[in-house]
């Protein structure tokens, strides 16, 4: 008797990370990205209160959105982002990420996100349960979690991610939702396959890829995971 096997293919996108960028050629940047397999442009958004760093405003995601050729995931990593919701997506924002714990009525800033015709995401920090966002995962279009403390770029991989993924992705069944998984910090070509495999579909890459000697073809390294 002939056994019909299930298989299931998953859709892996790459977002380079641009706080890894070389930011005097920005430009460059975006336009040899455009060329390369890399599916989102990782914009992290910093205000040096909500993480001690301070990195791109709403200029520099306008000047991008000129150039570039892909959806920009837009991370705002800032105390209360909700303020500037219609800035965001002004400047070209498709996909629009607010922290979890920055935002005081996050439902109805993911509301305002989707009605304005963007995807809206919700970041976790490493130390945030996955079980906080029950209520409100029907809102979620992607939700980002943070493998290393948000602020700085080059850190290392927190592995207990891995447990958060899977944690996550059984929410998303039983939700019967469509809320796709990223994760952003410390991804590499070493470690991608088991962040995979535990259920995420979106990989966040700063280092791994500006560091690269051949950065367009650690794009597709990941890709091919």
């Amino acid at each position: 008797m002939q056994v019909l096997k299930k298989v299931i293919i998953i859709m892996i996108l790459v977002a380079p990370s641009l706080l890894s960028a070389d930011f005097a050629n920005l430009q460059n940047e975006i336009e040899w990205l455009n060329t390369s397999a890399a599916d989102w442009y990782h914009i992290d958004i910093m205000d040096g209160q909500f993480v001690p760093n301070i990195s791109m405003g709403l200029p520099i995601v306008k000047s991008i959105k000129k150039h570039a050729t892909k959806p920009l995931d837009v991370h705002v990593m800032m105390l209360q982002p909700e303020r500037y919701i219609d800035d965001f997506i002004a400047a070209g924002a498709d996909v629009l990420t607010l922290h979890y714990e920055a935002v005081m009525h996050l439902d109805a800033a993911l509301t305002s996100i989707r009605k304005q015709g963007a995807k809206a995401g919700v970041a976790l920090n490493p130390s945030t349960s996955v079980a906080v966002l029950e209520p409100i995962l029907h809102l979620c279009d992607v939700v980002c979690l943070m493998s290393v403390n948000p602020g700085f770029g080059g850190q290392l991989f927190i592995e207990y991610t891995i447990d958060k993924i899977k944690q996550l992705k059984q929410l998303i069944v039983q939700k019967n939702v469509t809320t796709l998984i990223e994760v952003d910090g410390g991804v590499t070509i070493e470690n991608a396959k088991k962040i995979i495999h535990a259920g995420a579909s979106i990989l966040v890459a700063g280092n791994t890829v500006f560091t690269s000697d051949q950065p367009a073809e650690t794009i597709l390294k990941l890709k091919n995971l």
